[in-house]
């Protein structure tokens, strides 16, 4: 021991004073030690970092460009980014002081652990009514107002109302996410699973990210940016499980006597786990999804008590927001309070299901791997996107270009697609309404409806400059020569409206390919460039509507190829385009985010369509197996690329770049250190401070000699947090008692401060 003082401080004689040690003199070490855990700070929300030794070509293989079954392969530079990061434990420690304080705590059956499930269920859900109803009133403004403008002839004053009105929202987004709190920027998904994987990431729990969050997502979403909600959904209510379990709050410097025994690290991550699963049962309508989602893509820790507990949270979640939506809209109250109609409460509801037949499966499995494909195309190109962004703002050194530029970026996207979405349709000529005589008559133009045949053309399409028209009915059919414009559809509403179009079944001539090529085109990109701006934003909205544009070019083939067939038709009435527009959205979520059972229950749950179960398996399956070979999830990607540590379940090692080492084969001992730093019972303040100053490990080992003084005996672990207490505060430990820190030292002559 004596040989480690000399190597790390020199040597100690005696015990230094408290008021002579090197942290005593140092206040801004002090004030970090005490806030993060260590002597440097963790990286700063709006840091912004590039790896200035990232050689690596365009194509690199184990950068953005390899397969989901090789690890990462990371710079130097990105390295040392790494192990700036704290780690926590999620299981709280064994040592004599928690049991003491165990002991003091009042036995319950749990009862308020369900209590507080619920209330993160409502509040979470309570959230989520919020954000859809601010959502759809800045939404249904600006095209109400733009579809009169357009009617009226006035296209150059709808794009500039459709321009103005969006940008005033967006730069209130993105100002918020810049000034005043960067890390609400994104869907935040990336970091939520770093934390539940126990990486300690900077102010993702804190309530002035909340705010920001909430916000942002509100206006950005409803200015149109081609973005989603359900992201920063998960996200908020991850916020709120880690906020409302606890009862305190640091930002506003309150701390109530209520529920004090969640403050650990194990419950407090449990809770969080129940918010992010309570957001996605919010945002999809979807409670079983929302568990799902949790256990497979955000949790690292898991267990069937659990399970029960987080399904409760997410079934309240549901609940209160399918309650308040029952009986408002944009804030206006409708009426039938608690009545649940299906078109609210499920999101895309599909009314007419079609029996599947086996054939159905050749064109599932040629979804399956263009989900793949392109999914594995999206997620490499944002990466590129990402890197180029932060190339470029890594060289401006002064703080208020970078917010400039921050600011500027989502700006010039929306101006972009607002564009497009006013103009492009114009390139377009107005489509007929089409339908059939009789059970089995030939499609006819100008048909707007026959009671024999239920194929037909939405009564919600887009007008657009098109002609108004007269209708006639006679007999069982409706005539009219009124006519629509297929883009403006797609692109003149919001991105879920657009979905329910691709989704409605019986519509087989609704869209033609080239309006779903360009539009496909249009927002791929538009949504792939938008995702990693300073704004809150989520890509499950954008997933669902790029994938079911492609998917609705496949159906089209399919009645190219062999003609319409409507459900008069059964054994062949599969070949339905809307229905292949639900498998590609599928298989196109797959492919980016490569979710499997969660991913399948939620399609169910927000469609009603179980008859398509089975196709929308395979296709989710196909998907993910093509998108594995090619590029990680977008997901883990990203956490790569933000230099967020995590450990897989499964790490693959390789030895040079194509030997895989079977780890079955070795033992923790090889990868440990033969001399590590260790702490005895008793240690000089000096050697402690030294060790925090110049070390950047996460605990220490405390050893004692043995009866014959020869051998170094492992007696225990402390915590780094822990082990900068006495130099920071002259408090008796037993008074603050922080138990989740101390790692059974019943003898360890140290004092601790409260870290929560």
């Amino acid at each position: 021991m004596d040989q480690q003082n000399d190597q790390i401080n020199g040597t100690v004689d005696a015990p230094q004073a408290d008021n002579d040690h090197p942290l005593r003199h140092r206040p801004a070490v002090k004030k970090r030690l005490a806030k993060y855990g260590a002597t440097f700070e963790p990286p700063r929300d709006d840091a912004i970092i590039y790896p200035d030794d990232d050689s690596h070509s365009f194509f690199a293989k184990g950068r953005d460009f390899e397969s989901a079954y090789v690890n990462h392969k990371y710079t130097d530079k990105e390295k040392e980014i790494l192990g700036t990061y704290e780690s926590l434990d999620y299981l709280p420690s064994q040592s004599l002081v928690y049991r003491h304080w165990l002991k003091r705590q009042p036995r319950r059956l749990d009862w308020d652990r369900w209590i507080m499930m619920g209330l993160i269920g409502f509040t979470v859900g309570f959230i989520g009514f919020l954000l859809h109803q601010i959502i759809d009133v800045i939404a249904e403004a600006k095209w109400d107002k733009a579809r009169d403008l357009i009617k009226a002839g006035e296209l150059v004053i709808a794009w500039l109302w459709v321009t103005g009105y969006s940008l005033l929202f967006l730069l209130a987004s993105s100002g918020m996410v810049v000034f005043l709190r960067p890390s609400a920027g994104g869907s935040g998904i990336p970091e939520l699973i770093g934390f539940l994987n126990g990486t300690v990431v900077r102010h993702i729990f804190n309530i002035k990210t909340m705010i920001v969050k909430f916000f942002s997502c509100c206006f950005a979403v409803g200015c149109g940016m081609p973005i989603g909600p359900e992201g920063p959904m998960i996200h908020l209510g991850s916020l709120v499980g880690a906020g409302m379990s606890q009862f305190k709050s640091d930002t506003l410097r309150f701390r109530l006597p209520f529920f004090e025994r969640f403050r650990n690290s194990e419950d407090r991550r449990n809770f969080i786990s129940a918010g992010a699963a309570a957001g996605v049962a919010s945002a999809f309508g979807a409670p079983v999804g929302g568990l799902l989602f949790s256990m497979e893509e955000v949790s690292s820790f898991w267990n069937m008590k659990l399970s029960w507990q987080i399904f409760f949270c997410s079934m309240v979640s549901t609940f209160t927001t399918d309650l308040f939506n029952s009986a408002f809209e944009a804030f206006k109250y409708q009426g039938d309070f608690g009545l649940f109609k299906t078109d609210k409460y499920i999101l895309f509801q599909v009314k007419n299901g079609i029996a599947v037949n086996i054939l159905a499966f050749i064109p599932t499995v040629v979804l399956g791997v263009l989900g793949g494909t392109l999914g594995a195309l999206f997620t490499f190109v944002n990466l590129k996107i990402a890197r180029s962004r932060k190339k470029i703002l890594s060289k401006i050194t002064q703080p208020w270009k970078q917010q400039l530029l921050r600011i500027s970026e989502p700006a010039l996207i929306l101006l972009l697609f607002s564009t497009m979405s006013v103009f492009i349709p114009k390139a377009f000529p107005c489509s007929k309404y089409t339908c059939i005589h009789g059970v089995n008559g030939q499609v006819s133009p100008n048909c707007l409806s026959d009671k024999q045949n239920p194929l037909h053309i939405e009564k919600t399409v887009e007008q657009y400059t098109c002609p108004d028209g007269v209708t006639i009915t006679y007999n069982n059919s409706s005539f009219t020569n009124k006519t629509f414009n297929q883009v403006a559809t797609l692109l003149f509403v919001t991105g879920e409206q657009a979905i329910h179009h691709l989704f409605s079944r019986n519509t087989h001539l609704e869209f033609d390919y080239p309006a779903l090529v360009t539009v496909l085109v249009v927002y791929f990109f538009m949504a792939c460039w938008a995702s990693g701006t300073s704004i809150s934003s989520g890509l499950v909205v954008p997933m669902l509507f790029i994938g079911g544009l492609y998917g609705r070019i496949v159906g089209r083939a399919m009645v190219s190829f062999f003609g319409v067939f409507t459900e008069n038709e059964s054994y062949w009435s599969w070949m339905d385009p809307g229905a292949f527009a639900l498998i590609g959205a599928a298989s196109f979520f797959g492919g980016v985010s490569r979710l499997t059972m969660s991913l399948t229950v939620i399609m169910m749950e927000i469609t009603n369509d179980i008859q398509f179960l089975l196709p929308i398996m395979v296709a989710i399956m196909v998907a993910k197996w093509v998108g594995d070979f090619v590029t990680h999830p977008l997901y883990h990607a990203l956490l790569e690329l933000k230099c967020i540590p995590f450990l897989d379940s499964e790490p693959v090692v390789f030895h040079g770049d194509t030997s895989l080492i079977n780890l079955e084969l070795y033992s923790a001992h090889h990868v440990m250190r033969k001399d590590p730093i260790t702490l005895h019972q008793k240690e000089p303040v000096q050697y402690i401070a030294n060790l925090l100053l110049n070390t950047t490990h996460g605990g220490f080992p405390v050893v004692k000699m043995s009866k014959n003084n020869e051998d170094q005996i492992f007696d225990g672990l402390i915590l780094k947090q822990v082990a900068i207490c006495k130099p920071l505060s002259g408090d008796n430990p037993r008074s603050l008692l922080p138990p989740s820190h101390l790692h059974h030292l019943p003898h360890l002559r140290t004092a601790a401060f409260d870290c929560g």
